[in-house]
């Protein structure tokens, strides 16, 4: 009977403490329903708020309202936009919680012929058409007093700019003042106007640049045109891009600007792959306000750097690594500069070098810098073959600017006053195109900062995004920081260096830099060997060519003893020489190949092995215990 009750008692114990861990389990649901617990994993802290963030919300004038819609309410919404959208929602709720009460978020679900709808086509929410015909919203827009900013739609792509795009906007609705940015090019960045071709029809224009695009988001551009004698002084910042054939009187009125306490980032281009191929090589900048600046680029002189080739795919479709194509590693990113300090990598094809003169009194920065492994070479050589680069290269040893950042306060590069005005066609020059020496600047009024950057391509859209058109929405991926790091000098140089922080933070990839770092020494290791051993078969060649040429007109069918011995020898040299190529080429990937046995080998084998025996030794340990 004791027995009974003994066991009775324990079942009504085991049954109330079920019940009381039930009850607990749900008050800690309850207690903490409202509570945003979230533990950031990331290297970089990607999905948390960056300091920068902070900093931001802690100084906000007003409140803000974040107005998010997200079709919740669609059912066949693709996963990932499901899932993206979720995160999104769970990190704007750590802006509520940093904004200290200034920051509110609210959750629209527009659905079909709702006034949450009406309010997203006002507000310029754009929509994605699903297979089923269905529309899905994810935007979201800010309001503070009568200041508005929107993003119509969230790309998922994007993810590594969420919190830049937010934070940008909650700025920007802070103040009725936008900085100003004037940009003067040669290349059409701000688009092409559609065209009449006659019989042909209208041609479509061009859209702006994705650059343009992403700076008339936060600031107010405007284009100076070639005629321009001046640049408006109440401008924040002067963008320069590949501005060839710059005439005297904007040059100028660069100086002018300049003098004046302007600020300027410079894009000078030895060879623009974008630009006509028939203006050739150089004059992208003219010289004298380089020199004026304490820096030189030599004209039509583009970088060839083995350690930073790109792979590229040549006109026979074949992968080969390109010198003239730098893919700049963070490791050529001067840390100690907030514009480079975060970048990870950068695309530079065909690019210059910049070198600061030997008299100049300014503070010259470097912000990119080449390997040692380089070497000047003329810039029409991008359209030479790899193999004859590699034939003549010869690394100087030295490390090269690509990109600078000069300060302090500069004297005119006009001693002599205004340049006249060109007169246009068919018209005498006037009394005003004369000389103004009175009202010129000859020294600066404040310390300035420029920054030069030896390469314009770099900005061109397909050298640093990839677009993909989803569920009728166009999706735009950015591969590199070549934008970043234009966004990165314009918001330093107009007095917004916090956000830089935030969009320079880190990346998803993680790409594997052990091998990079393998391809690498292997490259510097047998490239001396390949270029003797093709400069061996260029000599054989020759050789037989000259062996040719010696037999006279009535001997070209026939063959002496002795020359057909020649001939077999350097054949059989040829071959010999083409066979030890091969086997150079091939060590060039053999320890790779190694490390991917190695890497196979210990994911296959060794971790399971590992694990395996760790858990035969707990399973013998406790057995032993019991």
């Amino acid at each position: 009977m004791s027995d009974a009750k003994r066991r009775i008692g324990k079942t009504a114990f085991s049954a109330g403490g079920a019940v009381l861990v039930l009850v607990i389990v749900v008050l800690v649901n309850i207690l903490l329903s409202r509570t945003t617990l979230r533990w950031d994993a990331t290297e970089d802290n990607l999905y948390s708020l960056s300091p920068g963030t902070r900093t931001i919300l802690a100084e906000l004038d007003q409140d803000v309202v974040v107005k998010v819609f997200y079709s919740k309410h669609v059912v066949n919404i693709p996963s990932h936009i499901k899932t993206f959208a979720q995160r999104v929602i769970d990190f704007l709720s750590e802006y509520e919680q940093y904004g200290k009460g200034r920051i509110s978020i609210e959750i629209y679900d527009p659905k079909p012929d709702s006034e949450e709808e009406e309010w997203a086509i006002k507000y310029g929410m754009k929509s994605i058409s699903l297979p089923t015909g269905e529309q899905v919203y994810l935007g979201l827009v800010a309001l503070a007093a009568d200041q508005e900013a929107a993003i119509a739609f969230i790309d998922p792509t994007q993810e590594t700019r969420l919190e830049y795009d937010l934070t940008r906007i909650i700025t920007r609705v802070q103040t009725t003042n936008r900085m100003k940015i004037a940009v003067f090019s040669s290349l059409p960045v701000f688009g092409a106007a559609p065209t009449n071709m006659g019989m042909a029809g209208p041609q479509p224009g061009s859209e702006p640049w994705f650059f343009i695009q992403e700076l008339a988001k936060t600031y107010d551009l405007t284009k100076v045109q070639p005629d321009a004698d001046r640049i408006d002084p109440t401008v924040d910042l002067l963008v320069l891009f590949h501005p060839r054939n710059m005439p005297d009187t904007i040059a100028f009125a660069v100086d002018q600007y300049i003098l004046g306490g302007g600020n300027a980032i410079v894009f000078a281009d030895p060879l623009s792959l974008m630009d006509d191929p028939r203006m050739g090589p150089g004059g992208s900048i003219p010289e004298r306000l380089f020199k004026a600046w304490g820096i030189t680029m030599e004209n039509g002189k583009a970088l060839v750097d083995y350690t930073y080739a790109t792979q590229l795919r040549n006109r026979n479709n074949q992968v080969e690594s390109n010198p003239m194509w730098l893919s700049a590693p963070a490791s050529a990113f001067f840390a100690g500069n907030l514009i480079t300090a975060n970048l990870e990598t950068m695309l530079l094809p065909v690019a210059g070098a910049i070198e600061k003169l030997p008299d100049s009194i300014y503070t010259v920065e470097p912000l990119v810098l080449s390997s040692t492994n380089s070497v000047k070479v003329d810039a029409f050589s991008h359209n030479m073959n790899v193999n004859a680069i590699r034939r003549d290269f010869k690394p100087s040893g030295t490390i090269h600017n690509l990109a600078v950042r000069i300060s302090g306060t500069f004297t005119t590069a006009f001693p002599d006053g205004k340049p006249e005005a060109e007169p246009k066609s068919g018209e005498p020059a006037s009394e005003t195109d004369v000389k103004d020496t009175d009202a010129t600047l000859k020294e600066g009024k404040a310390t300035s900062v420029i920054v030069v950057v030896a390469d314009s391509d770099l900005l061109y859209d397909g050298y640093y995004l990839s677009q993909q058109n989803l569920l009728g929405f166009t999706i735009s991926n950015i591969f590199n920081d070549n934008l970043n790091f234009m966004l990165n000098a314009s918001e330093m140089l107009t007095g917004n260096p916090a956000l830089i922080s935030i969009r320079s933070r880190g990346t998803f990839e993680r790409p594997f830099t052990r091998v990079q770092e393998l391809e690498r020494k292997a490259q510097d290791r047998w490239l001396d060997q390949e270029q003797v051993l093709v400069r061996q078969v260029e000599e054989t060649n020759q050789k037989l060519r000259m062996l040719e040429q010696q037999k006279d007109a009535t001997q070209r069918a026939i063959l002496s003893e002795e020359q057909e011995q020649e001939i077999a020898r350097f054949q059989e040299e040829k071959l010999k020489i083409n066979k030890e190529l091969k086997t150079v080429r091939r060590n060039l990937r053999a320890e790779i190949e190694q490390l991917g046995t190695t890497v196979k080998f210990v994911n296959i084998f060794l971790v399971p092995l590992l694990i395996g025996i760790g858990g035969i030794i707990y399973a013998i340990t406790r057995r032993r215990k019991a």
